[in-house]
Formats: structure tokens, C-alpha cells, sequence
């Protein structure tokens, strides 16, 4: 009798072991997730590193918001916030998270992971290549130089070439399949910042001088001043940095959503994005991104910054005082401490866990 009493007994023990293990998990959690990744970063960890960064960065002034598009001159420099979102649906996030701001270049990633979707990687490549330029973001001699292909899509030219692809029987439907894509991949609505994407299209004469280039070498696949409205218009959209880090999520996640668990982006395409962005995703400034922070990366003048820890999570940063290669400050040193702070630098052994 006393045998199945200390049996019963353990029994009980490991099962109110078991329930404890699960309800801290599910604590540590605001959005309550109790499933937990053998790789994403644990909450506390998280938490740790982001106050840190939030903390030691606060009040740093250096660098200047973008002037050549009106707008985003207005825009209150002091703006800070810091997101991360996990894959498996942890989230932590501080400052100002709820303002929205446009997403500027960060869209380039999203539009090729929609034309990935629709033509394959094999199409994308052979129209819109995946080389660093060399020059800046808006260079028009980098698209004489290399008629042959555009560069990469997340330069404008090869962004642009990339929005050209997008099917649609209408610029309307173009642009809405585009928005509702976007949104997908945030896993909310997303809207179009009016006010920014007039001002943007009200002084963009070096996109549609692009455009016209590549129709000259055939390295567009649409209407040009279509192509470039639509490109616009992406760059408007508005995003603020809680949702930025749930569409970096995706991206770590093999393309899948954590929060609607929607399969957003075709898995097999996740690869050439990330590629894309460990290439040209900070600019003429992605080589030393890769150096320092080690993680796929791509940043956008309105002062965002989106980070991909793939297995892990998003980390998003957003203040708009920016430096000469047109990356916020701000942001590039709150990712560079949190991406080391959890040693998710994919060239090292750490990220692994070996150390």
C-alpha cells in the first residue's frame, strides 16, 4: 500500500512540477503564448537587453532626419522606440511603439518577397540580379554602369524593376495586392500615409529618371511612371516598430506569421530575401552592418531599422535622426547591442549555442 501511495505521491509532484514549468512560461509571455522555440531568445533575456539599449541610447542626438523628402524633415527627431517579436510569439517593446511611421526602403523586402511568391527566385534573379552596386541607394550611374541587370532590389532602380513585376489588371489592383500583402506580413492592417506619399511623389524626379533608364536597357517590366507611383506608394505606408518586428518575425520564421500562424511567404523563397538583405540592406553601409551585427538587415530614411535573427525573431528599431549613408543612428546601435547582448550574430559560433 505504501508502494502506490509514494507512486500516487510522485505522480502528483511531477505533474504540479509540470503545470508550474507551463504557467511561468505562459507568465513570461504578454502575449500569452504558451508554446516556446528551442532557439528564439527567452522573454527575460529579451527584456534585459532591450531596457539596457533603450537605456544607454535614450539620449544620443547624433545624426539628422532626411530633408529631401519634406515630410520626413517634420518628423519629431526625438522619436524612439525598440520591438522585438519572436517566433514563437514572445514580444517586448519600449518607447514610443505606437506612432507610425513610413517604411521607406524597409518595403523593398516585402514587394521582393511578393514577386518571389508570384514568378519564382530563378525569374526575380535573371530580371533583377542580387549584386551590391557599389554607389548609393539612388544612383543613377550604377544603373549605366550595369545594363545588363539592375543591381539588386533593394536599391531603388532594382526596387522599382522589382514593383514592375507585380501582376495586376490595374495600377489600383497592383498597389492593393501589394498593401494587403504588407499587411499579411505584419498581421494587421497597414494604410498608406497620405501626407507622406505626396510629398514623395511631389520630388521624385530621380526614381522617374531611373525608371526611364531602365526602360531604355529593358530592365522594366511595366509602365515606368506606373512602376514608380506604385514604388511610391509602398515607401508611404505606414508602420510603427511593434509591427515591423511581427513582419520580421515572419521572415524568421521561415515566412509563417507567429501571431496568425498564416503562411505568408513561401518558405523556400525565405533564403533569397535574407541573402538580398545581408547584401545591400543598409545601403552602401551593408558590409559593415555585417561585420559588426552579423544578422540580414534593412533600414529605411524614415529612421527604421528591421533586423531578421532567423529561427529567433524581428528586432525593430525606429528614430529618425539618420547618418550620411541615410541609416538611423539610433537604431543601427540599439540592434548592434541587442543582436550581441543574445549572441545572435549568424557568423559566430554563439548563435548556436557553442562557445
Amino acid at each position: 500500500m505504501n508502494t502506490y501511495r509514494t507512486i500516487a505521491r510522485r505522480k502528483a509532484v511531477v505533474a504540479l512540477a509540470a503545470t508550474l514549468i507551463s504557467i511561468t512560461l505562459f507568465a513570461q509571455s504578454p502575449t500569452g503564448s504558451a508554446h516556446r522555440s528551442a532557439v528564439a531568445p527567452r522573454y527575460n533575456l529579451v527584456k534585459s537587453a532591450v531596457d539596457e539599449a533603450y537605456a544607454r541610447y535614450r539620449s544620443d542626438t547624433s545624426g539628422k532626419n532626411a530633408d529631401y523628402i519634406p515630410y520626413l524633415a517634420q518628423v519629431d527627431s526625438k522619436l524612439f522606440g525598440i520591438s522585438v517579436v519572436s517566433t514563437d510569439n514572445q514580444n517586448y517593446s519600449v518607447g514610443d511603439t505606437s506612432y507610425s511611421f513610413s517604411m521607406q526602403s524597409i518595403s523593398k523586402v516585402f514587394t521582393l518577397a511578393l514577386a518571389l511568391d508570384e514568378l519564382g527566385p530563378d525569374k526575380v534573379f535573371e530580371r533583377i540580379g542580387c549584386e551590391p552596386t557599389g554607389r548609393p541607394f539612388n544612383s543613377v550611374p550604377a544603373v549605366v554602369d550595369i545594363p545588363t541587370h539592375t543591381g539588386n532590389p533593394l536599391v531603388n532602380a532594382g526596387a522599382i524593376a522589382t514593383t514592375s513585376l507585380i501582376a495586376g489588371a490595374t495600377e489600383d489592383d497592383k498597389w492593393k495586392k501589394i498593401l494587403a500583402f504588407y499587411s499579411k506580413a505584419a498581421g494587421e492592417k497597414l494604410s498608406l500615409i497620405d501626407a507622406v506619399y505626396k510629398s514623395e511623389a511631389a520630388t521624385n524626379e530621380g526614381n522617374r529618371a531611373l525608371a526611364a533608364l531602365l526602360l531604355k536597357y529593358q530592365r522594366i517590366y511595366s509602365d515606368p511612371l506606373e512602376a514608380v507611383d506604385i514604388y511610391t506608394k509602398a515607401c508611404s505606408v505606414g508602420v510603427n516598430v511593434k509591427q515591423l518586428a511581427q513582419m520580421g518575425a515572419t521572415l524568421a520564421n521561415n515566412g509563417m506569421n507567429p501571431v496568425t500562424g498564416e503562411q505568408v511567404i513561401k518558405a523556400e523563397n525565405v533564403p533569397y530575401i535574407l541573402a538580398a538583405m545581408t547584401m545591400a540592406g543598409l545601403y552602401d553601409a551593408s558590409g559593415g552592418w555585417a561585420w559588426h551585427v552579423g544578422l540580414p538587415g534593412k533600414s529605411g530614411v524614415g529612421g527604421g531599422i528591421l533586423t531578421i535573427a532567423p529561427g529567433k525573431g524581428g528586432i525593430a528599431a525606429f528614430a529618425p535622426r539618420l547618418d550620411a549613408a541615410g541609416n538611423s543612428v539610433k537604431a543601427q546601435k540599439v540592434i548592434t547591442y541587442v543582436a550581441d547582448k543574445l549572441d545572435m550574430n549568424l557568423f559566430s559560433p554563439r548563435s548556436v549555442g557553442l562557445q
